[in-house]
């Protein structure tokens, strides 16, 4: 009796341990692929950044530094970011975003954010130029 429980226990636990270990993979695993990350950065080196002007109010000025510092992965988005989408012409030609998962710009950088919580997932760095 006592080892029937012993087995039990064990595989439940087994079970527990890599369902555990499976849901941090699937989030560990939700960043730009390779060729997302090669398709953005031709796409900008060939129409630079000027393709994307947002409502046509462009500011230099950059982010301060407190809130610039938490534009990084497993970081929420700060409340009120100024965001912008990526153009048009770069979104058919990328494939789709995870589902529930979006590509906007913040800062020039290019960022795959969770839609329901805002998290970061991932981040591409000076590919986008202010």
């Amino acid at each position: 009796m006592k080892r029937t429980i012993l087995a039990t226990a064990f595989v439940l636990l087994s079970l527990f341990g890599l369902a555990f270990q499976a849901s941090a993979e699937i989030g560990v695993s939700v960043v730009f692929s390779d060729d997302e990350i090669r398709i953005i950065g031709a796409w900008y080196s060939e129409h630079g950044s000027s393709s994307h002007k947002g409502n046509g109010k462009q500011k230099n000025k950059g982010l301060p530094p407190g809130i610039a510092k938490n534009l990084q992965r497993g970081k929420p988005l700060p409340p009120g970011i100024a965001k912008q989408h990526l153009p048009d012409g770069l979104i058919k030609t990328l494939p789709a975003p995870p589902r529930g998962y979006e590509r906007i710009i913040v800062d020039g950088k290019v960022l795959l954010v969770e839609i329901a919580t805002q998290v970061i997932h991932d981040v591409l760095m000076d590919i986008v130029l202010h």
